[in-house]
């Protein structure tokens, strides 16, 4: 397989990949309900020639090669946007109140190209690439969902990859960087800390109990784990995001409400964190006659990259795109003088794939600042450069051919 004649097969791709791309982002929809999305990606995938199954609740699985016999490779990009009304100064900018502001559109799309040149290969796929077009990743459940109703096995799967666009990168559009091995997102978890107190008139708190009170001290509380109760080496995240008590300034309210979320690198930390906090909110709201429950909702754990992957995928990628274009994390250390790691603050739902099978996670550069790409993930104005969708699409099919090339 020559990857340089791979890749401007992929670049022929350029015009069908930006139509899915801005189809789906004028067509944003959150979590499992896809109702316009799957429909839409379901019926590209039958128009190539594939039998797209669908898998848990929202969805879509599809297998290229399998005429040979070997292994088996997933690639991951997932569908769903988030509940963030778009300030992005384009053309083709959604009008329903979500938003593709993590780029899914772009993973999609990327996975729809890769789909069509695997199609044209399917006869030198040495085994079978199952493609996973993925809902729910941004509330941590889509991925988790997926594995519950099989997605993992029939064929069962030999090894994973997923690819995340990133804005605001100082890399030219397509440049793609290969987590090193080891954990590169931390897991996550959603929590709720209901606090009952009683309500009764301002003008008389004694007639009450005050859950605003309580909930004040709880906050300040639970900064106590990260500044006292962790070691140095124990990296983690502890963020109360809202609090909700009350609606009229002259009464004290019968229930104040808080939810937040937690990062974390390792499993110890995560089940310590997840202890201490329910102690802490349990223990205050009682020394102010109150009441607390703390409840944890969605999550996933820490995303794992594995180290043979990891070594490949970079082999693979610099193939295609050549070494100026692609890195590991040690070589943009090396040309920083830093001693980083991979490690994001973000979570991934990916990583419930990455503790089941060796999984690798690759960065794909798609806006640099300078370009007018300034805004990051997850705000309403950020943006995508289109000009990295062919060699993601690329990346994607190559990577997955030449791993089962190189593994029969």
């Amino acid at each position: 397989m020559n990857p340089e004649q791979f890749r401007k097969e992929a670049q022929t791709l350029q015009d069908t990949i930006v139509e899915n791309r801005r189809y789906l982002h004028t067509h944003p929809e959150t979590g499992f309900d896809l109702k316009e999305t799957l429909p839409y990606v379901k019926h590209e995938l039958m128009k190539m020639g594939y039998e797209p199954k669908e898998c848990g609740k929202a969805g879509l699985v599809a297998l290229a090669g399998g005429k040979r016999p070997g292994k088996v490779f997933l690639i991951r990009g997932d569908m769903d946007a988030l509940p963030i009304k778009e300030e992005a100064d384009v053309e083709f900018s959604s009008e329903n109140g979500n938003m593709h502001a993590c780029g899914h559109d772009m993973h999609t799309a990327m996975m729809l190209g890769a789909a069509r040149l695997l199609k044209a290969h399917e006869d030198e796929i040495e085994g079978t690439i199952k493609l996973m077009f993925q809902p729910a990743e941004e509330i941590f459940e889509g991925s988790h969902d997926m594995i519950e109703a099989g997605l993992l096995e029939n064929p069962k799967v030999d090894v994973a990859l997923m690819i995340h666009v990133m804005a605001g990168m100082p890399f030219p559009a397509g440049t793609v960087i290969v987590s090193a091995p080891g954990v590169s997102a931390p897991a996550a978890d959603y929590f709720e800390i209901k606090v009952q107190g009683k309500g009764c008139h301002g003008s008389m708190p004694n007639n009450g109990i005050d859950p605003l009170n309580a909930a004040a001290h709880i906050l300040i509380g639970l900064q106590e784990i990260h500044a006292r109760e962790l070691a140095m080496s124990e990296q983690a995240v502890l963020t109360i995001g809202t609090m909700h008590a009350g609606s009229a300034a002259n009464a004290i309210p019968d229930m104040a409400v808080m939810g937040g979320s937690i990062r974390t690198y390792d499993e110890e930390t995560r089940t310590f964190m997840k202890q201490r906090m329910t102690e802490i909110a349990e223990g205050t709201a009682k020394a102010f006659r109150a009441e607390a429950e703390v409840t944890f909702g969605s999550g996933c754990p820490t995303l794992v990259n594995d180290k043979d992957l990891s070594k490949c995928a970079e082999q693979y990628v610099k193939e295609l795109l050549g070494s100026h274009q692609a890195f590991s994390v040690a070589e943009l250390n090396a040309m920083g003088g830093s001693q980083g790691t991979s490690k994001s603050a973000g979570s991934e739902d990916f990583a419930y794939v990455s503790q089941e099978v060796p999984s690798i996670m690759l960065a794909l550069a798609a806006g640099q600042p300078e370009k007018g790409y300034r805004y990051p993930q997850h705000h309403p104005m950020v943006k995508f450069d289109e000009a990295a969708l062919t060699d993601g699409a690329a990346v994607y099919a190559y990577t997955a051919m030449r791993w089962l090339e190189e593994h029969k």
